[in-house]
C-alpha cells in the first residue's frame, strides 16, 4: 500500500468532492454573467458556423444531380466563404473569452486558495506538512493554469461542435441521426470505464506529488542535520523512492488514456459504419438524396476532430479537475476566506490588556502526558512576564498557547475578558503577536517586508519603527534606504538585523499583547545587549511575555515563572527567586558561571 493510500484524512488538507467544486465554479462564472453568456454564445456561433460548409456541400451534390442551374455552386460559394469568414470570427472571439473567463477564475481560484492557507492555524500546517500545502498553492495551481489555458477551452469548445454536428444528423433524416447515436453507447461504455477509475489516478498522482515535495523540504530545510550526520545517502534514496512512486503513477497514467483512446476508436468505427449503412438503405428506398446520404457521414466524420480533441486533452482536464477538487477543498478549510488580520476584535492602540491563564492543561495528540498541568498565571496590563526552564518544560507550548495557536483540552487562556477559546486564530493574532527565533526576511524591498505588518504605513511609519528598535541608521546606509532589496538574492543581513527587522514589524503591528519566544537568540551574544533594548523599546506600553533564553533578559522582566515538566514550581522577581535558592537560583548560578 502506498504512502499516500496509508495517511488518515486528517493530515493531509481536505480535497473536494466533484460536486463541490463544480459549484464552485458555477458560482464564479454567475458572478460575471456578461462575459460568461458571451463566452456561450460566441462559442455555439463558432460550432455552427464550422458545421454550416458541410452541410452546403450536400446542397452542391444535390444540384449536381439534379442538373441545378450553375448559380447555385455561385451562391453556395459565397456562403461557404462568409460562413468561414464568420467561423473563423467566431472561434477567435470564443477562445479569447473563454481565456478571459479562466484568467478570472484562475486568479481567484489562487488568491481564496492562499488566503485560505495563511488563514489555516499553525497546528494544522504542522499536522499536514508543508509538501501537501505547498503543491496546492504551487502544483496544484499551476496544473489548473495551464488546463484553463488549454485543455478546458479545447473541450468546452468540441463538446458545443458535437452537439451541434449531431443535431445536423438529426435535421438530416431522424434515421440517419439514429444510426449515428448508435455509436453513443459505446462511448458511453468507455467513459463509464475510464471516469470512475481516471479521478482517484489522479488524485494519488497529485498526492504523491505532494509527498515528494514534502521529501525534498524536510531535507533541504534541515540540510545541515542531514550533512553532519552523514545522512545524505538516506535523503537521496528517500527522495529517490518518493520520485519513481511520481514516476511509476505517470506511466500508469499514461498506459490508462491509452486504453481509453482505444475504446474510444472503436466507438467512432462502430458510428460511421452504421451511418454509411443506414444511408445506403435509405437511398436504395429513395427516403434521402444523394447530398443528405453523403453530409451524413460527413457530420458524422466531422465530430472525430472535436472528439479525437477532447480525448487528447480529456488528460489535462482531469488532472486540472483533480487539482480544482484539491484547491477548493483548501479553501472549505478556512471558511470565508478572510485574510490574516482582517478582523475586528481590537481597535488599533487599544492600549495594553490583562493576561490571564487559569487551569491551563495541554497535551498534543502523540504524547502520552501532558506537557502542561494545571497551569495559572496573571500579566498586569501593560507588565511582563519570563518564562524559564529546562528544555521540554512546556515554555514553546504555553507561548504558542497564550498566542492563541493550538487549544488546551481544559482551561483558558483570557486577554483582557476575551477567551481565546472563542476565537480563531486569524483573530488572536489580533489580540497576540508573537515573534520566534525562525524570523524570517521575505525577499522583496525592505519597505514592502515591513508593510506586512502594517500596509497603509508611510515611509516616516516605518522609518519611526525602525528608530525605535535601534535599527534606523543601518537602514539609512543601506544602497536604496527603505527600497534595498533583502532576503534571499539582495542584501545579506546579520541575526541581529534580522531580528531588529522582525522588532520593527512588532512596533508596526500594534497589537495589545506580544509574545516573544527566544525570538532574539539567533543573534548571538555579540549583539545581545542591543537587542534587549530594542525588545524593550518594541514592547514599552503592552503585556509582554518571554521565553528567555538567556536569563539577563528575565531580569528585566517585570516577573519571573519557573517552569518544569509542564507546570509551574516557581514565580517572583528576579532578586525573590534568588533568595529563595530553588530551581531559578540554581540556574542563575549556573548562568554566571557558564557566562
Amino acid at each position: 500500500m502506498s504512502t499516500a493510500d496509508t495517511r488518515v484524512a486528517s493530515t493531509i488538507l481536505r480535497t473536494a468532492t466533484g460536486r463541490e467544486a463544480t459549484r464552485w465554479v458555477v458560482a464564479h462564472c454567475r458572478e460575471v454573467p456578461g462575459l460568461t453568456l458571451a463566452t456561450v454564445l460566441t462559442t455555439v456561433a463558432g460550432a455552427a458556423l464550422q458545421v454550416l460548409p458541410v452541410i452546403l456541400l450536400g446542397q452542391v451534390v444535390d444540384g449536381v444531380v439534379e442538373g441545378g442551374p450553375r448559380s447555385i455552386l455561385v451562391t453556395i460559394g459565397v456562403l461557404l466563404v462568409a460562413a468561414a469568414l464568420l467561423g473563423a470570427a467566431a472561434a477567435a472571439a470564443s477562445t479569447y473569452l473563454i481565456g478571459r473567463l479562466g484568467a478570472d477564475l484562475i486568479a481567484r481560484l489562487r488568491e481564496g486558495a492562499v488566503r485560505a492557507v495563511l488563514g489555516l492555524p499553525s497546528a494544522r500546517i504542522e499536522q499536514v506538512g508543508r509538501g501537501d500545502v505547498l503543491s496546492r498553492v504551487g502544483d496544484d495551481v499551476a496544473v489548473v493554469s495551464k488546463g484553463i489555458r488549454t485543455a478546458i477551452p479545447t473541450v468546452f469548445s468540441a463538446g458545443v461542435l458535437v452537439v451541434i454536428a449531431t443535431a445536423g444528423m438529426f435535421g438530416l433524416d431522424w434515421r440517419l441521426g439514429l444510426a449515428g447515436a448508435a455509436a453513443l453507447p459505446a462511448y458511453a461504455l468507455a467513459l463509464r470505464w475510464y471516469l470512475p477509475r481516471s479521478a482517484p489516478l489522479y488524485q494519488r498522482q497529485r498526492e504523491a506529488q505532494a509527498d515528494r515535495a514534502q521529501a525534498l523540504i524536510s531535507g533541504l530545510n534541515g540540510i545541515d542535520t542531514v550533512r553532519a550526520y552523514r545522512l545524505e545517502g538516506d535523503f537521496r534514496e528517500k527522495v529517490s523512492t518518493e520520485s519513481w512512486r511520481v514516476r511509476d503513477l505517470g506511466v500508469e497514467v499514461f498506459r490508462f488514456f491509452g486504453r481509453f483512446v482505444g475504446r474510444e476508436n472503436r466507438a467512432e468505427f462502430i458510428g460511421l459504419v452504421m451511418i454509411i449503412v443506414m444511408g445506403y438503405v435509405l437511398l436504395e428506398a429513395d427516403l434521402v438524396t444523394l447530398g443528405e446520404a453523403s453530409v451524413a457521414p460527413l457530420l458524422f466524420h466531422r465530430l472525430f476532430t472535436p472528439l479525437g480533441a477532447i480525448m487528447f486533452t480529456f488528460d489535462e482536464a482531469q488532472k486540472s479537475g483533480a487539482s480544482i477538487t484539491r484547491l477548493v477543498g483548501v479553501l472549505s478549510e478556512a471558511p470565508g476566506e478572510r485574510l490574516v488580520g482582517d478582523v475586528a476584535v481590537a481597535p488599533a492602540d487599544a492600549g495594553a490588556y490583562p493576561v490571564t491563564v487559569a487551569g491551563l492543561t495541554f497535551s498534543y495528540p502523540e504524547s502520552e502526558r501532558p506537557v502542561l498541568l494545571d497551569v495559572d498565571l496573571v500579566i498586569p496590563a501593560g507588565g511582563s512576564l519570563a518564562l524559564v526552564g529546562a528544555t521540554g518544560a512546556g515554555k514553546t507550548t504555553l507561548a504558542a498557547l497564550i498566542a492563541g495557536i493550538g487549544t488546551p483540552q481544559a482551561g483558558s487562556v483570557r486577554i483582557g475578558s476575551t477567551d481565546l477559546a472563542g476565537l480563531d486564530e486569524a483573530e488572536a493574532r489580533a489580540l497576540v503577536s508573537i515573534l520566534t527565533q525562525e524570523t524570517h526576511v521575505f525577499s522583496g524591498p525592505l519597505a514592502d517586508d515591513l508593510r506586512l505588518a502594517a500596509p497603509a504605513a508611510t515611509d516616516a511609519e516605518l522609518m519611526d519603527a525602525l528608530r525605535t528598535v535601534g535599527a534606523d541608521a543601518w537602514v539609512t546606509a543601506l544602497p536604496d534606504g527603505l527600497e534595498t532589496v533583502v532576503g534571499e538574492g539582495g542584501e545579506r543581513l546579520d541575526g541581529t538585523k534580522v531580528a531588529q527587522i522582525a522588532l520593527a514589524r512588532l512596533v508596526l503591528g500594534r497589537a495589545p499583547v506580544v509574545v516573544l519566544d527566544e525570538s532574539t537568540a539567533e543573534a548571538g551574544s555579540q549583539g545581545a545587549a542591543e537587542l534587549d533594548r530594542a525588545v524593550s523599546a518594541a514592547c514599552q506600553g503592552r503585556t509582554t511575555l518571554f521565553v528567555a533564553h538567556r536569563l539577563t533578559q528575565a531580569m528585566t522582566a517585570d516577573r519571573i515563572a519557573v517552569l518544569d515538566a509542564g507546570r509551574v514550581v516557581e514565580q517572583g522577581t528576579h532578586q525573590e527567586l534568588v533568595a529563595l535558592g530553588g530551581r531559578y537560583a540554581r540556574l542563575w548560578r549556573a548562568w554566571r558561571e557558564g557566562s
